[in-house]
């Protein structure tokens, strides 16, 4: 007869084993991202459903996202390549991955496909590892197509506690789509990010614009938004037209508090004397 302490262990390590031994058996039978061979593949055995915040967890090749696809930085995109290498020491170019990546975005026309992820690795000297992983660790990069201008919803809470998840709704509903696709006539796309730094005007979206590519390529945050509102903006764009950046409430300056200061409503007055210990 064992006695306590041991017949605890024993069924603690028995556990443990039946645990490892059902997660073992679905592992053989769910395939991984690497034995999808395509999108309706991946569809049928339901890892489309699993999303982050910008793009798909995993790379399938496709026609216009594969390693043999030929890319590389323009003329003009190159000189800036070389202006962002002359940051770093010569030993120190893969500190270049970001911006270079960034820079790759735009011209691209808003993601980055795996061949300008191969270019780029070649650039600064490194395996397309490393660049593969700072290009899926980082939300701003997206992997797959966006919109020319893409709608980027934060979801932290601020803005979900004043009603972030009306404004996604409102976006989706009017353009017809789902967080992460492009609308038909490849204008829109609407993302998640998580805190853009605007909580004191939530909720907010951020709309980066690629109509007219790297050089004309903007970035710009609408804050205090309605559900109206955020429509509203979406047909000024689609007009060509461009919105008041900001907040949209008109009782609110920047920032400021909505309908004006309460506080603070002169200069303030300095102290009698410099030295404050002294005074």
């Amino acid at each position: 007869m064992l006695p306590p302490a041991a017949r605890l262990a024993a069924r603690r390590l028995l556990g443990l084993a039946s645990a490892s031994a059902s997660q073992s058996a679905a592992r053989r039978l769910s395939p991984s991202p690497l034995q999808i061979s395509s999108p309706a593949a991946a569809a049928a055995t339901g890892y489309f459903s699993r999303t982050f915040s910008s793009a798909l967890n995993y790379h399938i090749d496709s026609p216009d996202n594969n390693p043999n696809m030929p890319w590389e930085f323009t003329k003009a995109n190159m000189e800036k390549v070389n202006e962002i290498l002359s940051h770093y020491p010569s030993n120190y170019k893969q500190s270049g991955i970001i911006p270079m990546l960034d820079l790759a975005q735009q011209q691209h026309g808003g993601w980055v496909p795996v061949a300008a992820m191969d270019a780029i690795a070649k650039i600064v000297g490194v395996a397309p590892i490393r660049v593969y992983e700072v290009a899926t660790f980082y939300s701003m990069f997206n992997r797959t197509k966006v919109g020319k201008y893409h709608l980027l919803v934060c979801g932290t809470t601020p803005c979900m506690i004043r009603g972030s998840r009306d404004i996604e709704d409102a976006l989706l509903k009017h353009l017809g789509v789902k967080r992460n696709e492009v609308t038909s006539d490849g204008l829109f796309s609407v993302g998640e990010m998580e805190c853009m730094g605007c909580c004191v005007n939530a909720p907010m979206i951020a709309v980066a614009d690629y109509t007219k590519g790297s050089d004309g390529y903007t970035y710009n945050y609408y804050e205090d938004l309605t559900p109206k509102r955020v429509v509203e903006l979406v047909e000024m764009l689609r007009r060509g037209e461009t919105p008041p950046r900001g907040t949209q409430n008109p009782e609110r300056k920047n920032c400021g508090p909505a309908g004006g200061m309460t506080t603070l409503l002169g200069e303030p007055k300095p102290p009698p004397c410099r030295d404050l210990d002294a005074c």
